[in-house]
């Protein structure tokens, strides 16, 4: 479905959530990671989203990220219509924060994932990339282009995360429109999504311990203004947290948004 130049679908009902990818990735990455989750436990309304010049959304008259947020808040209005969960990975955990500096009558909780603090490549207390786990025979079959691409920011490089990075995030890659991400969309905001008083809303910010993109350090320094956050880092992971360790990942988030309702959703899938 299309809302104005946002490319959108919409899975289940319930209670409202808003997924929001990263920079050059889109809406195929979260569903891959939630959908086996919410397609067997339920409960909730997921609205995914491409963001502007990824996926199948078109760049319009984006020039930053003050424009995109912009047409997320029209979106969750006119689209989602109600207060509801924001989910932002990497650049979309920036956007998300942006959207509660801004708008945080609307959100009631938020989840954040390997969240960009500081714009820009590699910005803030970023740590080295070094890879954790090397299956040599397995890349050894790899192509030189597959091998560059796999091993470009992934520090878990077996077979398993191989095909999964394969599947979902070299065609989400393929898709984005390079031209605009590189040369025209400016991904800072106009305004420091953080500098705002410390907000009550509940929130789960999960890192890398070897996030080579954009740290775990300074996502620590988040529970300033969220002091009800809980925070986690995973050790055997980097910035793509979501392939590299997808079982440890359902397992923190999974009881933090159901909450007492596990029970519930343990019994009807038991």
């Amino acid at each position: 479905m299309k809302y104005g130049i946002l490319d959108y679908e919409i899975i289940g009902e319930g209670e409202p959530i808003l997924f929001i990818h990263g920079w050059g990735l889109d809406k195929t990455m979260m569903q891959a990671s939630f959908e086996s989750v919410f397609a067997v436990t339920g409960g909730y309304k997921r609205f995914y989203i491409d963001l502007p010049g990824m996926g199948k959304s078109e760049p319009g008259r984006v020039r930053d990220s003050d424009d995109i947020l912009e047409l997320l808040h029209d979106f969750a209005v006119e689209i989602i219509g109600e207060k509801f969960i924001i989910v932002g990975q990497s650049y979309g955990g920036l956007l998300a924060r942006g959207f509660v500096n801004r708008f945080g009558e609307l959100i009631s909780r938020m989840i954040l994932i390997c969240p960009c603090v500081i714009p820009g490549v590699r910005q803030g207390r970023v740590e080295p990339l070094v890879a954790l786990e090397r299956d040599e025979e397995f890349l050894s079959t790899l192509t030189k282009e597959e091998y560059d691409s796999f091993t470009q920011m992934n520090v878990i490089l077996t077979r398993p995360v191989w095909e999964r990075y394969r599947k979902v995030l070299m065609p989400a890659l393929s898709r984005a429109d390079w031209d605009f991400l590189n040369t025209r969309l400016e991904g800072s905001f106009s305004f420091d999504p953080d500098d705002m008083e410390p907000s009550d809303i509940q929130v789960l910010i999960l890192c890398s311990k070897h996030d080579s993109e954009v740290g775990y350090k300074d996502q620590f320094d988040l529970m300033r203004i969220y002091p009800k956050a809980t925070y986690c880092t995973i050790e055997d992971a980097g910035h793509n947290l979501l392939i590299e360790q997808p079982g440890l990942v359902v397992g923190i988030w999974m009881p933090w948004l159901y909450g007492e309702r596990m029970n519930e959703v343990n019994v009807r899938n038991g």
